[in-house]
């Protein structure tokens, strides 16, 4: 098994792997080149970044990343300027989502002990947006959480916990605001 296969599989993996170093200096590379071009050219440069990068998608540059490779972007969604992904772990962006400029997607946490934290131990958890969903600007989404079909994160959230479909949340830390009536909507 790969080392970029334990990282998807969210099993511990080696980060200093020859494999992994390439793939982080791959990312690096090409995030230079998209700072550096037309936006008009971004698309083959993204596709090799990302794992998936579906149909119809639009990404802005800047945007930051360890990997790249453990990113999937489903179709039709769009990424606004200033996303940052703390990808040692799967993320996930489902299709028709819209991400707003600055949004943070944290994939690592460190111990509490600190006598841990000297040796950089990072736990990493999967992060999920499944379609259909809206996240605001500034808004930061925490290790481990799945953000439900069609819900809205506001502006400035920090979401530590799982989003249930069709709802709003907002603050720090996210809670929900309201339901959403796909019904009425």
């Amino acid at each position: 098994m790969s080392e970029l296969d334990k990282l998807l599989a969210g099993e511990p993996f080696d980060f200093a792997a020859p494999e992994m170093v390439a793939m982080r200096k791959n990312a690096e590379r090409l995030l230079r080149q998209i700072a550096q071009s037309d936006s008009s050219g971004h698309d083959p440069l993204w596709r090799e970044l990302f794992g998936t990068l579906g149909e119809g998608s639009w990404v802005r540059a800047p945007l930051f990343c360890e990997y790249g490779k453990s990113i999937r972007i489903g179709a039709h969604s769009f990424l606004n300027a200033g996303v940052t992904f703390l990808d040692g772990t799967a993320i996930t962006i489902g299709n028709n989502v819209l991400v707003g400029p600055n949004v943070q997607f944290y994939g690592a946490s460190h111990p509490i002990d600190h006598i841990a934290r000297r040796d950089w131990v990072a736990r990493w958890k999967p992060i999920t947006v499944e379609d259909d969903a809206w996240i605001g600007g500034n808004a930061v989404i925490c290790q481990g959480v799945t953000i439900g079909a069609r819900a809205i994160v506001g502006a400035g959230a920090v979401v530590l916990r799982d989003v249930p479909p069709d709802t709003i949340v907002g603050g720090n830390p996210a809670r929900i605001i309201r339901h959403i009536d796909t019904e009425k909507e």
